[in-house]
């Protein structure tokens, strides 16, 4: 059964006395998240392990394949959210892997998380990371473009100018916390800022071939 946690985001006006509260939904548990951190956490450690971490963008890429590198793990899982990595995030850090690759955030936008509370689970992400692992080497990647013509309804509350908006906070927290941040738009974009069609199979998936483009521009990038 879906476990819901809910925290409470209080704004106070400028006065300092009228309070508008916006309930956050934080879940993240359902049949799927706990198949796929139980498969996790009973597979075995290796040393310089290459994580890939996030959610249903990830959990397509075939990384092995595209990467060429030994030890590369997909640690993605469709519908997770900012929540939900921090969640698990003691079963990546437990083989002190060499290098983790982020990208997550887009559900979180999908509920109509505020952003501040993303930007905050980066932040918890980050330290989170170099206290327990800090030789890991940690890559927070940019949340890609949307098309939005080709997007279904379900994600009506997705725009680029959100995407835009977690992804210049994200740029500056890491910049705060010394961490590298990957701006992913370089792949992906059309000539309107937007994905490119031929590449994503709804506006927000990817086609499993641009994974090769992805794969490829971070190793010119030279990270892997």
């Amino acid at each position: 059964m879906r476990k819901l946690l809910s925290a409470l985001l209080i704004l106070g006006s400028a006065a300092g006395f009228a309070q508008d509260t916006t309930t956050i939904d934080s879940s993240y548990q359902n049949s799927w998240y706990q198949l796929r951190s139980d498969f996790f956490r009973k597979l075995p450690d290796h040393k310089k392990e290459i994580v890939f971490l996030g959610n249903s963008i990830t959990e397509q890429g075939e990384w092995q394949e595209v990467v060429h590198k030994k030890h590369v793990l997909n640690r993605g899982i469709s519908g997770d959210v900012t929540f939900g990595v921090l969640a698990r995030l003691d079963e990546v850090l437990s083989s002190k892997p060499s290098k983790i690759f982020v990208l997550i955030g887009i559900n979180d936008l999908k509920r109509g998380m505020p952003v501040e509370v993303i930007a905050n689970n980066y932040v918890r992400l980050i330290k989170k990371v170099q206290a327990e692992s800090p030789k890991t080497k940690l890559y927070l990647q940019s949340l890609l473009p949307l098309n939005m013509a080709m997007l279904p309804k379900s994600y009506e509350k997705l725009s680029n100018e959100k995407v835009n908006e977690v992804n210049n906070r994200m740029k500056v927290i890491c910049q705060q916390y010394k961490v590298s941040y990957v701006d992913l738009h370089p792949v992906f974009v059309d000539e309107k800022k937007q994905l490119r069609k031929d590449l994503s199979t709804d506006g927000l998936h990817l086609r499993f071939a641009a994974y090769i483009l992805w794969a490829d521009y971070l190793k010119k990038l030279k990270l892997l």
